[in-house]
């Protein structure tokens, strides 16, 4: 309960159990929780990262090292944790890769900012230098970028590789593999719109059966539909299909409205249904004569009409997704209709093959052999469940590394060179801005040094000898592109590896890095109003207290 002090006089303003966190206090708490997750996914990076096992209230498992799986699986109570959740997710949305390296730059920029404020340096002063810290980071990471284009394959090949560098999804020749089914699906469904390369990673539908083992993985050109086809008497096997997609229901709608049909005689019932069947049959008939032999419905296919579908030679499938439907458009080249009135050969679309084929004892549609489709699929097959799910979760951050690298046309050298690079940069900087600010920017220049430090850590190298020989190196020698290569142990020149990464990826890291630290560092005044007793998972007095399970750094 906060009172205001007016003379003698006590005004009461929160309710009871309601607390609150002042200044120093609420961000030393903030600064504490978000380090603390940043802490939980830093073992993660890097192709000899950890994996991390998290086990849900049902009691259900996922063995990923993904960051922005692993956050969004923690459940994560405490406010300012959430805001480390968000970095991961924003980084995930707009490049589809580098999460840990977000929300772990996050933490450590506020661990940072603590000692500064610790040394009496007001949170504005390394708000504002942490500002010009991101930019001036942007700014030289559009310099020392180099160009990449979408015929650029061998390049875009390494890209997706480096991408899955931490996902532990079979042998090295697993992920060449999938790398190159990702750079020919993404070069499949990229479009040239007003001189820019747009590519629409939702038209890369990412499916997923265990069985089989990752070098299983296919490219289909075209459509996988998790369906099977509703009548045993229709072809399973169509060649040159002409596939028609009904957004609509194939059977007798009932009415909305409460009405009653009185039949008295048997002759009558005979009457009703034979209408039912006759409008069924005009129906199929008008699918027919469209010149149709494959149908993809939205909505329900009524018994009858399937067996007047199949005594036609036509393939039905039905009840498929809204985002199937959209994916079979853009791959045939099919218009969706509502209504099969009007329906006729220029709404049909054009698959090479449409076979129903059984996968891990599940029947499934093929739809391939497209001509330029511009939606395609990935087919992703693995031993067990958790590894076909990471196999997934791999497939969709090489999708999101490559399209940034296509879309953004620029890369930069991986291993945490560029890190190196940028530190050494802002230091320089520092000097120049003078004031308060130049400590915030070198505290920023150490922060991203996070990276080849845990790098170094994972592949049981000594941390600090790594980081004072790359800058050493960095400095004296000149050669922007040294990093650590993980699995030598040894620090060596990214370029040569062909260790390379989006410069997309980074920028995003940066910003939504950068953003959460300096919203949590303007907070110097935590009020809950929902009071919780303390023991329970909370601070003294109700204040959301740390993870639960993980204590604060």
């Amino acid at each position: 309960m906060a009172k205001g002090d007016m003379g003698n006089q006590q005004v009461l303003i929160l309710p009871e159990g309601s607390s609150r966190v002042l200044g120093r206090d609420a961000q030393r708490t903030n600064i504490a929780v978000a380090y603390a997750v940043a802490s939980a996914i830093r073992t993660t990076l890097g192709p000899k990262g950890m994996d991390k096992m998290l086990v849900s209230e049902l009691g259900d498992i996922v063995i990923t090292n993904d960051g922005v799986t692993i956050l969004e699986e923690m459940n994560v109570e405490h406010p300012a944790a959430k805001i480390m959740v968000e970095i991961a997710k924003t980084q995930d949305k707009e490049v589809g890769d580098g999460t840990t390296t977000a929300a772990m730059l996050g933490g450590e920029l506020l661990k940072n900012a603590g000692a500064l404020l610790d040394q009496g340096i007001h949170a504005s002063t390394i708000v504002n230098g942490y500002k010009l810290a991101a930019q001036e980071a942007t700014k030289h990471l559009n310099e020392i970028s180099k160009k990449v284009s979408l015929d650029d394959t061998a390049s875009l090949e390494k890209i997706a590789v480096i991408s899955m560098g931490s996902k532990s999804v079979g042998a090295g020749t697993s992920k060449d593999h999938l790398a190159k089914l990702v750079v020919k699906a993404i070069k499949q469904v990229a479009e040239k719109i007003e001189g820019k390369v747009v590519v629409d990673t939702d038209f890369i539908k990412v499916e997923k059966k265990e069985g089989g083992e990752i070098d299983d993985t296919e490219y289909i050109s075209g459509v996988l539909v998790d369906k099977e086809i509703v009548h045993s008497g229709m072809p399973k096997l169509i060649e040159d299909a002409k596939i028609a997609l009904i957004d609509g229901a194939i059977e007798i709608e009932k009415t909305e409205v409460d009405a009653k049909i009185e039949i008295t005689s048997p002759k009558q019932m005979g009457q009703f249904l034979e209408q039912e069947e006759k409008m069924l049959k005009d129906m199929v008939e008008k699918i027919r004569k469209s010149g149709a032999n494959v149908v993809f419905c939205q909505k329900g296919i009524d018994d009858l009409a399937q067996h007047y579908l199949a005594k036609v030679n036509i393939s039905a499938v039905r009840r498929v997704k809204k985002s199937d439907m959209e994916k079979l458009a853009k791959a045939t080249g099919a218009r969706i209709v509502t209504s099969l009135e009007g329906l006729g050969p220029k709404d049909l679309g054009f698959a090479g093959v449409v076979r129903e084929k059984k996968v891990a004892g599940e029947q499934m549609v093929y739809v391939e052999k497209c001509k330029d489709p511009k939606s395609v699929t990935i087919f992703v097959r693995a031993s067990t469940s958790h590894v076909v799910s990471e196999g997934e979760r791999a497939v969709k951050d090489c999708i999101g590394a490559v399209s940034s690298a296509v879309e953004d046309g620029s890369y930069v050298t991986g291993g945490g060179s560029v890190e190196m690079d940028l530190a050494n940069h802002l230091r320089k900087y520092a000097s120049s801005v003078g004031g308060r600010e130049q400590l915030a920017i070198t505290a920023f220049a150490e922060a991203l040094e996070i990276v080849p430090k845990t790098l170094a850590e994972s592949a049981g190298m000594d941390a600090i000898d790594t980081l004072v020989a790359l800058r050493s190196k960095h400095e004296k020698a000149g050669v922007k592109s040294l990093g650590v290569n993980v699995y030598k142990a040894e620090v060596a020149d990214m370029e040569a590896l062909g260790v390379i990464e989006p410069t997309k990826v980074k920028k995003q890291a940066i910003a939504s890095a950068s953003e959460a630290a300096e919203m949590l560092l303007r907070i110097d005044d935590m009020i809950s109003s929902k009071g919780r007793p303390s023991g329970a998972g909370g601070m003294p007095g109700g204040m959301p207290g740390g993870m639960g399970g993980m204590g604060m750094d």
